[in-house]
């Protein structure tokens, strides 16, 4: 009985170990995708996904103010 809890025991620990080997390797596998990703969007000289976010704020933004703008031009030309 005494062996059993020993191997069992040991047994735990290495699949304890296993997984925390595994998570540790699965996050690196990650940085290192991601860094590959970063390299290959700065070489192709591809925005990214904050850049284009950022971008069509941008193209909103311009796009009411010159809506804003047409409609004052409309109103000024039927009062004439």
């Amino acid at each position: 009985m005494a062996n059993s809890e020993e191997l069992l025991k040991k047994f735990g620990k290495l699949i304890e170990n296993g997984i925390n080997s595994y998570k540790d390797l699965n996050s690196e596998i990650i940085n290192i995708c991601k860094s590959k990703r970063d390299e290959f969007l700065f070489k192709m000289k591809i925005v990214g996904k904050e850049d284009l976010d950022i971008l069509r704020k941008r193209i909103e933004k311009i796009e009411i103010e010159l809506a804003k703008s047409n409609k004052k031009k409309i109103k000024k030309a039927k009062k004439r």
